[in-house]
């Protein structure tokens, strides 16, 4: 299953964000999207799964327009992990992880023992099985990140969409996040996500893809991208990108020393 969008425009009535964006995701890939705060990632992402419509161009889900799919069907293909979440009343983060059930379930059907099972095996994937009776809106953000992680994984989707989801976490929660991502790709799912951080698209991408001012200005393998010249251009501070004696490539910006 390949999520696509050719020449796709995004944004709100009255206000267009971006326009002429080309993206693809594909089973078993890893695809960054880098770009400052404003320049449009998180209404990109939710018109590519159809929760905004698109100002203009194409959105492709297989071999259809994404809008002939349903609602249901289309949950039950893509996963969405948004920044932060905070629900109305105090759920257990069990019951939280279980609404990702919702779309492999039936109209007026209850969560069976398969259900359970995968609720069981997401949280203990990411290390919070001892939170399973926790009320969600009193666990630290960095934990309710993972907790939206494991309701995504709970869909068994086959793409799954990522908003900065290493944002909130610690230093090693992120390295556990990311471990799963790879995890994840090397099982066949196809996954798009945002960061800020291109030391991370370096060590799990397969494909990178630059955003300013709504567009998509360079995209393509990590090494290929995230060099010292695209980088500075996106972000407008200058960068460098520093190979290590292990042969890992880090991106490095300048820090000026004030002078008074």
């Amino acid at each position: 299953m390949i999520l696509a969008a050719h020449r796709l425009a995004f944004g709100y009535p009255g206000r267009p964000i971006g326009s002429g964006v080309d993206l693809e995701i594909s089973p078993g890939e890893v695809c960054c999207l880098l770009g400052p705060n404003g320049c449009g990632k998180t209404t990109l992402f939710k018109t590519l799964m159809g929760l905004l419509p698109a100002q203009g161009g194409e959105i492709r889900l297989g071999d259809r327009p994404l809008a002939a799919h349903g609602r249901r069907e289309i949950a039950r293909t893509i996963a969405w992990v948004p920044q932060a979440h905070v629900p109305p009343f105090p759920f257990t983060v069990r019951d939280v992880v279980l609404m990702g059930r919702t779309a492999r379930l039936g109209p007026l059907a209850q969560p069976g023992d398969r259900d359970e099972e995968v609720v069981d095996s997401c949280l203990d994937g990411l290390g919070i099985a001892d939170l399973a009776e926790a009320d969600y809106t009193r666990i630290s953000g960095g934990q309710r990140q993972l907790v939206l992680i494991a309701r995504a994984l709970a869909q068994e989707a086959a793409l799954m969409v990522m908003d900065e989801p290493t944002a909130s976490l610690d230093f090693g929660n992120q390295a556990l996040l990311l471990s799963e991502v790879v995890r994840l790709a090397g099982r066949g799912l196809g996954i798009l996500l945002s960061t800020h951080d291109p030391d991370q698209a370096l060590a799990v991408a397969t494909r990178v893809a630059l955003m300013k001012d709504g567009r998509i200005v360079a995209a393509g393998e990590p090494a290929d991208v995230l060099t010292g010249a695209g980088l500075s251009a996106v972000y407008d501070v200058p960068v460098e990108v520093e190979r290590l004696s292990s042969g890992r490539a880090v991106c490095v910006p300048a820090v000026n020393p004030r002078s008074d």
